[in-house]
């Protein structure tokens, strides 16, 4: 690999060096391959969910419940985040991967129950909602360019396997098969992440705390009070937009195999399309992101996939399915690149971390409303409509008038902030 070529971003005076764009490349390519692991195992449960329910006899209400009961697992995901910021994100890079890959092979051969398939199936989502994978990419990219290495980083995080080998798998080697085969894909990962380095912002940080790790009480000591509006704008999104995407990406495949009876593969056909959409959504973002703004970009992502939800409820049409899948990775996209630049270097993982954990709330919130919607809609009609509706809160954070960062450097942010 290169050496560091250029000379460019200052920090109390001293020069950032830049990294070669071969290394960015690698990165950027390495980062999307972490994200796509995140995105298969987030949502590879909507293909399954219909045939865990079959195996071990329960209602898609009774699952709900029990998957907002064990959704508290995943609020351990701030130590994820302490833990990048203590020993640096190449070390934080494993420990996430060896966190999302090791349950999956072992819910292959001990998934005995409903019970043991949910603490290991939760151990895996902790992981998938740290979103570490992002902050790399904004700490060793250049300021101009860092809307749009983030958005190709989250785009090839959507390429849809999850889709195209979902049911495939279930049917042919069984449910369980579609989280296990995500565990050879960890070992290609590790083997790759021998070549990453420690970013060049994270050893200026440690440098500057004389090299001592970060405390998780001196971590969130150095979290300062403007940082708190940030990170309820952030919580507030983010929160929402979980509660709305489990609901969306859980109960897809029960509600059109289901509800409205199309076969597997008719489902697997409408999921294709619309998880290949969630690729045009994330290069949508990557040039809204740094053409019109963050904030612009959060309004055309939240105000989509109102729509989205609300018509699939009221039509039962693909189309609405389709624009969920469209417009939510574009709000995500907002989630990523926001969180890994309005924060400062030092606490970055952490204040990513403490939003992360506050939101993972979605995960018991999200699970639950859907028990209480099952019930109350079983013709699921009410259920897509309040998934909708839900959407419309983050757009209100507006009125806060969030630091836009479009163009501007790490260091320019939070000087400015």
């Amino acid at each position: 690999m290169a050496k560091l070529e250029a000379l460019a971003e200052k920090k109390g005076g001293k020069p950032i060096e830049l990294r070669s764009k071969g290394y960015i490349t690698f990165l950027v390519l390495f980062m999307g391959l972490v994200a796509l692991l995140d995105q298969y195992l987030s949502q590879i449960e909507g293909p399954a969910i219909p045939y865990i329910i079959a195996e071990f006899g329960v209602t898609a209400a009774e699952f709900a419940l029990w998957q907002g009961i064990f959704g508290v697992i995943t609020f351990a995901v701030f130590f994820i985040a302490w833990f990048s910021d203590a020993f640096g994100r190449r070390k934080g890079i494993l420990f996430l991967i060896l966190v999302m890959g090791l349950p999956t092979i072992l819910i292959v051969f001990f998934s005995f129950n409903l019970y043991i398939f949910l603490l290991l199936y939760s151990i895996v989502i902790m992981g998938t909602v740290s979103n570490l994978w992002e902050i790399p990419v904004m700490e060793e990219s250049p300021p101009e360019k860092r809307g749009f290495y983030g958005g190709i980083a989250f785009l090839l995080g959507l390429i849809p396997l999850f889709a195209i080998l979902g049911t495939t798998i279930a049917e042919s080697i069984g449910w369980r098969w579609c989280y296990g085969v995500m565990f050879f894909f960890m070992i290609v990962l590790i083997i790759l992440w021998t070549r990453m380095k420690e970013p060049q912002r994270w050893l200026d940080a440690k440098e500057e705390r004389q090299h001592e790790f970060l405390k998780l009480k001196k971590a969130l000591k150095k979290v300062r009070k403007k940082d708190i509006r940030y990170i309820l704008i952030s919580t507030i999104t983010y929160t929402i937009w979980g509660v709305s995407f489990k609901l969306g990406v859980s109960w897809g495949g029960y509600y059109y195999m289901n509800i409205v009876g199309y076969s597997p593969d008719e489902y697997r056909l409408i999921l294709t399309i619309g998880a290949l959409l969630t690729m045009v959504g994330a290069l949508l973002s990557g040039i809204l992101l740094d053409k019109i703004g963050r904030n612009g970009t959060m309004i055309v992502g939240c105000g989509g996939s109102v729509v989205g939800f609300v018509f699939l409820g009221l039509t039962t049409l693909p189309i609405f399915f389709w624009m969920i899948y469209l417009f939510m990775p574009v709000v995500l996209a907002w989630i990523m690149v926001y969180f890994g630049e309005i924060f400062p270097t030092e606490v970055r993982a952490t204040c990513v971390g403490v939003c992360a954990t506050s939101a993972r709330s979605a995960y018991v919130i999200g699970p639950l409303l859907a028990f209480v919607l099952l019930i109350a809609f079983p013709d699921m009609v009410g259920f897509w409509i309040v998934g909708g509706l839900l959407m419309i809160i983050p757009i209100l954070s507006i009125f806060m008038k969030p630091y836009e960062t479009k163009g501007k450097t790490l260091e320019a942010i939070q000087e400015e902030r």
